[in-house]
């Protein structure tokens, strides 16, 4: 039985719920932002004392953490750069990902220890390219998302083996290339190089004749709506053998933006499906519950991004605009408090019956008794059961579980341990693989 070594599993991590999620499920590092030179200004990031802590975290449970300081500074913002550099000086970060050239003179400068990755913003799609960063000091490059597989393994021969590849296999992906846009900074000032795109490809236009600016007319794709600027999110769960192969050292999750559980459970799926693989090779078969996982959470419609198709050949446009969203995110199992173990012990509801024993949830989307429900937990796909008991943090009797962030109790008939999410069985709202009930429907492209 031959032995595949596994490449490292990268996961997003918009805020530290996101990187406890990241880290419970199985990714191997994450990677995260700063307040400040991230591409992702709209996500909670990280304080610099959050940093820190973030490091200890991380490490404490053998894992990697890599900053992004991945925008184009302008003159005026190295003062700013440079004192927050200094203020990272003593913070064992395993890596920063840095796109601009002057960034990373700056990085070398001030924490010359520092292990330096290149964002795909720095569109490499050659080994050439690949070479000249390394030189500058580059151990990894990230690869532009644009290329085939074909082009990846090629680079990969051509390279040095010491220099280390990164390539995102499941996302959203941007119509422009390696995400150089700058659509948004056009119509609102919000520069999409510089961390606060508003992602105006996900909008509905219309034609305007100069002389009736009051009789707009819609760009009419279909009946479905405009989408000829809006892409596919990339989604590999079907093709891990070729990645495992491919001598990609690091498998990279987009999402800084989307919630815990869309971490977790994206995180979840890819860790089973590489496990498997790496485990035996030869006995390895795709299981289409990882699929099913990948549904569950919002997103749009999955593609392989360019892995097997040229962009001139197919872009990978969605054929509806909008997010599918497939099951509601109810909870997640939290430790229990001690208190609140005496209060329903003396309501005398504690005990385990045929329907299980009692766990502590804390809630996200309103749960009720009668339904139906999935547990997931590292490792494992939704395993299903009725909602047949909820109780409130003072052991009283609830039908539902409606407020955000409240904490109850839900009997559930196998183990529960902290950091499990409890979601729906059945998914709600757009569903895309019913075109039939599309017609109709208004969509939000916006995110």
């Amino acid at each position: 039985m031959s032995i595949v070594k596994k490449p490292e599993l990268l996961s997003p991590a918009g805020n530290f719920e996101k990187l406890k999620a990241a880290i419970l499920y199985g990714a191997d590092a994450v990677y995260l932002a700063g307040r400040s030179f991230g591409m992702r200004s709209a996500a909670d990031n990280f304080t610099v004392e959050e940093l820190y802590e973030a490091v200890d975290y991380v490490h404490a449970r053998g894992k990697k953490l890599y900053l992004t300081v991945n925008t184009m500074p302008h003159q005026d913002e190295y003062p700013r750069l440079r004192e927050y550099l200094k203020a990272l000086q003593d913070c064992a970060i395993d890596a920063m990902i840095v796109a601009d050239l002057g960034t990373l003179a700056t990085v070398k400068e001030l924490l010359p220890h520092m292990e330096l990755h290149i964002s795909t913003q720095a569109s490499i799609v050659s080994s050439a390219a690949a070479r000249a960063y390394a030189a500058l000091g580059a151990k990894r490059v990230v690869l532009a998302r644009e290329l085939t597989m074909r082009e990846i393994l090629a680079i990969r021969r051509e390279l040095d083996p010491a220099v280390e590849i990164e390539t995102f296999i499941h996302g959203s992906m941007c119509i422009s290339y390696s995400g150089r846009c700058l659509l948004a900074n056009a119509i609102n000032g919000r520069d999409g190089n510089r961390g606060t795109c508003t992602q105006p490809c996900r909008w509905n236009y219309s034609l305007v004749e100069e002389k009736r600016p009051d009789m707009p007319f819609p760009i009419e794709q279909s009946d479905l709506g405009t989408f000829i600027l809006s892409s596919k999110d990339m989604c590999m769960i079907e093709h891990i053998p070729e990645l495992m192969e491919s001598g990609i050292a690091s498998f990279k999750i987009e999402g800084r933006m989307k919630s815990a559980y869309y971490t977790a459970v994206v995180t979840n799926a890819y860790r089973m499906a590489m496990d498997a693989y790496a485990k035996d090779p030869a006995a390895y078969r795709y299981d289409p519950a990882w699929l099913e996982e990948l549904e569950s959470v919002s997103h749009r419609e999955y593609g392989t991004g360019f892995f097997f198709d040229h962009p001139m050949e197919n872009p990978q446009l969605v054929s509806a605009c909008g997010y599918i969203r497939e099951k509601a995110y109810f909870s997640t199992a939290t430790a229990y408090v001690e208190e609140e173990i005496n209060a329903i012990t003396e309501k005398g509801v504690a005990e385990v019956n045929e329907h299980g024993r009692l766990y502590r949830f804390m809630q996200r989307n309103k749960v009720s008794v009668g339904e139906d429900a999935e547990l997931i937990s590292p490792g494992r796909i939704g395993k299903g059961f009725t909602v047949t008991e909820l109780y409130g943090a003072d052991g009283a009797s609830l039908e539902s579980a409606p407020h955000p962030s409240m904490i109850y109790w839900c009997r559930v008939p196998f183990e529960v341990k902290e950091g499990d999410i409890l979601r729906a069985a059945t998914g709600r709202g757009l569903d895309l693989r019913a075109k039939d009930r599309l017609k109709g429907v208004a969509y939000d492209c916006g995110d």
